[in-house]
């Protein structure tokens, strides 16, 4: 929030109703001013608490000076799934209650957050603290208020939620008496057997959760907990949690409540996948294909059975999960040029090893070399392994299935030749050379990405502390690359494709968030980023695909896109974690590597960008 020194006029704001006109004036007086940080809005149920915190939002909308950096509604959240909300908002991506408070402190931002209906919060079994929204309040809320540039505008109905932060630094908004709400805990304490009863049913007679009515979603696990008791023993919580359709629609949240809570029995490896996709599956995503396609992408390889059921439904959506190896981290990812469908990996130990993009099959060392693998080779275990010696690779640039250049953890590009190919060693070499003594000339030349791509030719790209970009052929000798400056700070990650029509487009990501195209034939970068953001990028991959190029971009919170490089449109993939690495074949199968090892994500291409 930017703070100024003059309330902004109310008349300029949406419109109110004269009652409420002086408890907005309050409300905008507190937000503009510098005094206290916290604004608790008390009063009952009906009285408009939620609908002034709407009000307010919506004239900071597009108006400089006030900002509104997040906004939480806290109904049926705990600690954990508001941590996630708010720091996918604050642009971090979601992250668990600790990492967010370091998060938020090291924030340079003075920021404003608000928080409808705390007293609302809660979620899971009522005999387990994270069930009260005063477990919400001591794990997260107070911690961030202890914070000294972070602000917050709180409703609190008629509870005593805050009460005790100290009268001197809090400042009262109490809207008083309101209408009855029909749509309270009258309806939130419906039986189970009542809440069933209105989900329409299929032709077999199952309940068709997708036409289930909203109330019902949100409440029945709720009411099913209650019904079988806090160790969920019975039989209402073991069928919702053992359909399928239920775990596509249902309340996310109540879910990942429910879950957390070990004494409930769950069928399969069900704990273990929706943890995994809970982040995700807790933000807004009403498109049931897109929660069918996370939960679906952290079942591969874990779950069989709810893999296969998710399958279909998953499909529909546009990006779907091929298939996922969760066994080995990896930390770096490149086609291998002349292998069809040969894709490399690296994992932080420095292993080396290959796979079949398309299946997720081992094929085997990199280079064939049988002296140099390392690791098990028998039918499904990990690929056998090079493991050059002590080296760490942060990415590769293959030239062939035999030789690569490697971005060390030394910051130092080192060639990787496994056969006897003095043509390969003598190129890679010369790459090596030229970088490594324009770091010694001078700090700004030292690497910081290498990169790979090429259509008819393959490239290795490299990027450095001082904002450029050097593309060197890996197909024939260069002496030297071509180079242009294109960022004013260091380069994060680098990747190249050539098209149809003969262009070497080169993207970049630098340390300020940006993403810039550089066509190798131009002295210049385009004059404007092709994105720029707060967060970082952590990986970029490119292919020239049948719908034309395309560039992936992994962020640091957790979100990929995806671009259309001649129209500009974009899609956004939001990924089950950090993302490290990327691979795009031409068919549009999107590889990703992470921490727990790769997964393959199918595109579809033909209706990516037509919405």
């Amino acid at each position: 929030m930017t703070v100024g020194t003059v309330t902004p006029d109310i008349a300029s704001w949406p419109p109110l109703d004269d009652e409420k006109r002086p408890p907005g004036r309050q409300l905008l007086d507190w937000a503009a001013g510098g005094g206290a940080r916290l604004c608790l809005l008390r009063g009952a149920e009906g009285s408009g608490k939620s609908a002034l915190l709407a009000w307010l939002l919506a004239g900071t909308v597009g108006r400089p000076g006030l900002t509104v950096h997040a906004t939480v509604p806290s109904e049926g959240l705990t600690a954990e799934s508001f941590a996630w909300e708010l720091g996918r908002q604050l642009g971090y991506g979601p992250l668990s209650p600790g990492r967010l408070l370091d998060r938020v402190a090291a924030d340079e931002r003075p920021l404003l957050i608000l928080v409808p209906d705390l007293h609302r919060a809660g979620a899971g079994p009522a005999d387990l603290p994270s069930a009260a929204p005063e477990s919400l309040v001591a794990d997260l809320l107070e911690p961030l208020l202890a914070l000294p540039h972070v602000r917050a505008a709180v409703e609190v109905g008629t509870s005593g939620l805050l009460a005790g932060h100290g009268a001197e630094a809090v400042e009262i908004v109490d809207l008083g008496d309101g209408d009855v709400d029909d749509n309270g805990n009258g309806n939130g304490q419906a039986s189970y057997e009542e809440l069933v009863a209105a989900v329409p049913r299929t032709a077999d007679g199952r309940p068709d959760w997708s036409q289930a009515p909203d109330g019902v979603l949100r409440r029945v696990l709720d009411a099913a907990v209650r019904t079988d008791g806090p160790s969920g023993q019975g039989g209402a919580v073991r069928g919702l949690l053992a359909d399928p359709g239920f775990l596509v629609h249902g309340s996310a949240t109540a879910l990942t409540a429910v879950l957390a809570d070990e004494r409930v029995p769950v069928p399969g490896r069900l704990r273990e996948v929706w943890r995994r996709a809970a982040p995700e599956l807790t933000a807004y995503h009403t498109d049931s294909a897109e929660r069918a396609a996370l939960l679906h992408a952290a079942a591969v390889d874990t779950d069989p059975d709810l893999t296969e059921y998710l399958r279909p439904l998953a499909r529909q959506h546009w990006w779907s999960t091929v298939w996922a190896r969760q066994d080995i981290p990896v930390n770096a990812l490149a086609l291998v040029p002349g292998v069809e469908r040969g894709l490399l990996a690296s994992d932080p130990a420095g292993r080396l090893r290959t796979y079949d993009v398309e299946s997720g099959t081992a094929l085997g060392a990199y280079g064939g070399s049988a002296s140099a693998a390392v690791g098990a080779s028998e039918e499904g275990a990990a690929a056998p392994a090079v493991h050059p010696s002590s080296v760490r690779p942060r990415s590769v640039a293959p030239r062939d299935a035999r030789s690569a250049l490697l971005f060390d953890r030394s910051d130092a590009l080192l060639p990787l030749v496994t056969e006897d190919d003095p043509t390969a060693a003598f190129a890679l070499e010369r790459i090596a050379e030229f970088h490594g003594s324009a770091a010694l000339a001078g700090e700004e030349s030292l690497v910081t990405a290498l990169g790979s791509g090429g259509t008819r030719t393959s490239y290795a790209v490299v990027g450095d502390r001082g904002g450029s970009v050097h593309v060197w052929s890996l197909g024939e000798y260069q002496d030297v690359p071509r180079s242009c400056h294109v960022h004013e700070q260091p380069v994060t990650a680098v990747t190249c494709v050539g098209t149809a029509d003969g262009l070497t487009l080169t993207f970049s990501a630098g340390a300020d968030g940006s993403v810039r195209l550089w066509e190798t034939s131009s002295a210049e970068p385009m004059p404007v980023p092709v994105q720029q953001r707060h967060s970082l990028v952590t990986a970029l991959a490119a292919a020239d695909t049948p719908a034309g190029p395309v560039l992936a971009v992994a962020w640091s919170d957790d979100e990929v896109h995806l671009w259309h490089v001649f129209s500009g449109r974009v899609r956004v993939l939001p990924w089950l974690r950090d993302c490290d690495a990327l691979a795009l074949t031409p068919e549009g199968v999107l590889v990703i590597g992470d921490s727990e090892g790769l997964s393959a994500v199918g595109l579809r291409l033909d209706g990516l960008w037509g919405r």
